[in-house]
């Protein structure tokens, strides 16, 4: 038995060690903690927490901000989007000093992360399909049904399913290469084709977009669904086949490589399952998933298993030699943003925003902003732990 138990001891060592589950820890910091911030134009940032303040006072005040309240309650976030609603710009800085407390996240004892870009894309299409316009835009299917299974059981938070029901049962909904072949064609779910079939996988992974018909007008479109299909990265397969190196890789690559193999370009999207469904967007957009209009450079999409929609956020990443240090706003979430440290950062509509986003990979930290109420019942809550038992 001694025996035993000593192997089982050795085995043990021997074993790679496993990673802990993803879990958001928070550690109290003070604004002069925070790199650059008295470099930023902090006031851009305002627009987009107004936004999203307006969602957050129409919640009940006693109502959770965030998974399992990380962001205190509705209540505690009244007063600051009441003082926001009327603040002078110039003011803005001491507003957010005066109003909120920075607490630096991490996962576990991990303080950096991956951050990446996002745009707006403009594409070629009609109402109509004909000629060039062969690629059709989906609206989301009557029968696609989606949980997400933290609802469940609290150990799957953050986990999301989706699929259509069958006979009592939720089984698979079809993958990209099976739409793409004609699967949903009876449900008659097109209203928009374009001309580019690579453009319409761009739009999939952006989540909107903007369609220019042939007389010039703009029609917006937006997320409304997906097969529940898990994401893969088509740079990642380059990279792994030795098409490009990971220093190579950016949007702008992945296009000239797809644009470079037309003859396996098709097959290459469809080793992604995930497929997108959009809808047409009336008025301002693009509309994040907090359901707030993004602002460009100022919203940041997240995993809002681990944070709260609306809460401001520090950033501070570095790319190539380059610092980003600015205030954000967590607005929008995406299939591969997924982590306690991780965030897609919203470049806006067009070329420009393209090519930024397309080269953003970059490596970081944030620190988000809680209200001093919602922070001062944190530090209550770490201190009553602290005490000992017994």
């Amino acid at each position: 038995m001694k025996f035993f138990t000593l192997a089982l001891l050795a085995l043990a060592a021997c074993a790679p060690r496993q990673q802990p589950p993803p879990l958001l820890t928070l550690s109290s910091a003070r604004f002069a903690d925070l790199p650059g911030w008295r470099d930023d134009d902090v006031a851009a940032a305002l627009p987009a927490f107004r936004r999203s303040c307006v969602i957050l006072q129409k919640l009940d005040p006693a109502a959770p901000v965030g998974p399992d309240g990380v962001g205190g309650t509705a209540a505690d976030w009244r007063a600051p989007c009441e003082a926001a609603a009327s603040l002078d710009p110039a003011a803005a800085r001491a507003f957010f000093e005066q109003r909120f407390t920075p607490w630096l996240a991490a996962d576990n004892d991990k303080k950096s992360g991956l951050f990446t870009g996002y745009f707006e894309p403009e594409l070629r299409g009609s109402r109509v399909p004909g000629g060039a316009f062969a690629t059709p835009l989906l609206r989301r299917p009557p029968d696609l049904v989606a949980a997400d299974l933290g609802l469940f059981r609290s150990d799957w938070r953050g986990q999301r399913i989706a699929g259509r029901v069958v006979d009592g049962r939720l089984v698979p909904y079809p993958a990209r290469a099976e739409i793409e072949r004609g699967a949903l064609d009876r449900m008659n779910l097109a209203f928009l084709w374009v001309d580019d079939p690579v453009d319409a996988f761009v739009l999939s992974i952006q989540g909107s977009g903007r369609v220019r018909l042939g007389d010039g007008t703009l029609v917006n479109v937006g997320y409304d669904g997906q097969n529940g299909r898990p994401y893969v990265a088509l740079g990642r397969l380059l990279v792994e086949r030795g098409e490009m190196t990971r220093e190579e890789l950016s949007l702008a690559a992945i296009r000239a490589w797809l644009a470079a193999h037309p003859d396996q370009a098709p097959a290459l999207m469809d080793e992604n399952p995930s497929y997108v469904f959009f809808r047409e967007v009336q008025g301002d957009a693009p509309i994040g998933a907090e359901g707030a209009v993004l602002t460009a450079g100022r919203s940041l999409a997240i995993d809002p298993s681990f944070l709260p929609l609306g809460a401001p956020l520090w950033l501070d990443v570095a790319q190539d030699g380059a610092s980003l240090r600015r205030l954000v706003i967590a607005q929008d979430t995406g299939g591969a943003i997924r982590g306690p440290v991780r965030g897609d950062l919203f470049c806006g509509f067009g070329a420009a925003a393209e090519a930024q986003a397309g080269r953003m990979r970059a490596t970081g930290a944030y620190y988000v902003l809680l209200p001093q109420r919602a922070a001062a019942a944190r530090v209550a809550v770490h201190e009553r732990n602290k005490e000992p038992r017994g």
